[in-house]
């Protein structure tokens, strides 16, 4: 495993938590995500002022950073509310739409075309999603703000990433990391503010919440992604942070004492093998494929 696949495993391992700590409710889901960037950059921004790593790019690419944090922000401020509204699963689903979104706008944008194996591995995925949740979830899905919150929260997401992708191309890791999280911190602080949301005040445990969310959720985890964003197709990594809904489950089942059944295995399996095909170097080819078994 090469360093941006490893970093990109981690990545996911350490913000596959964060649904479990929105869901204990200790802080609403705005300030949540406002916390998490600030503490994120309150760290962040020293160490890079310190060891003189922050360079700050032409002014295009500068304002490209900034949009992005602020569309990252929105992402995190919509998913947290459709988390606290509805269920960590259906916001985690609506979400996990992205690596579609993605492939879309990379189709439209970007000069590297998803393959045809993005297109068959992102159907078997979600076609694992379905399985993981069981068919009834989509019969009782309602069209209510949460929904919508998670459908928007996917849009949002899918937009950090072609921005991220086409910004990392041009600056460092830890110069994108800190201007993202200032201006996502910024931006939430206003609409925070605006919102009369509420910044102190919680309890012991919600600041403790907070600050794992913060480090851990934010800052560790996202510099390991932006590392594999910048040496990885934008398409496979969005499509790739399907599988923290494994973990998710699995950790809800620890945390939470959420029900773990066959069918969550079973769809979990067939999420991992879409995921897997994206990575798969030639293309899939059903005729090959006949070809071949007909040689047999």
């Amino acid at each position: 495993m090469n360093k941006p696949r490893l970093a990109l495993l981690i990545g996911i391992i350490c913000i596959s938590i964060f649904p479990v700590l929105v869901k204990l409710n200790f802080t609403p889901g705005l300030i949540s995500a406002f916390y998490r960037m600030a503490i994120a950059a309150a760290l962040l921004l020293p160490f890079v002022l310190l060891t003189r790593r922050l360079h700050i790019p032409p002014t295009p690419i500068l304002l490209l950073a900034m949009l992005s944090g602020i569309f990252f922000a929105s992402d995190v401020a919509v998913w947290n509310i459709a988390i606290q509204q509805s269920t960590a699963t259906q916001a985690s689903l609506l979400t996990n739409l992205a690596p579609v979104w993605v492939g879309v706008g990379s189709y439209l944008f970007l000069e590297n075309k998803p393959s045809r194996n993005f297109w068959i591995g992102t159907v078997i995925a979600l076609m694992g999603m379905v399985v993981l949740v069981g068919h009834e979830f989509f019969l009782e899905l309602r069209f209510d703000l949460a929904f919508m919150f998670g459908v928007l929260s996917g849009i949002f997401y899918a937009v950090y990433i072609l921005l991220s992708k086409h910004v990392l191309e041009r600056m460092s890791v830890l110069s994108f990391m800190t201007i993202n999280l200032l201006s996502s911190s910024v931006f939430l602080a206003v609409v925070s503010y605006l919102l009369n949301e509420p910044f102190s005040g919680f309890s012991e445990m919600g600041w403790l919440v907070l600050f794992v969310q913060g480090i851990l959720c934010q800052l560790v985890a996202w510099l390991l992604l932006s590392y594999a964003t910048q040496h990885m197709r934008a398409t496979r990594v969005s499509l790739s942070l399907l599988s923290q809904a494994l973990l998710a489950s699995f950790l809800a089942w620890l945390f939470l004492d959420e029900q773990i059944t066959l069918r969550m295995i079973a769809g979990g399996l067939i999420l991992l093998f879409g995921i897997g095909v994206t990575f798969y170097a030639n293309d899939i080819s059903l005729r090959k494929i006949l070809g071949r078994s007909r040689q047999v």
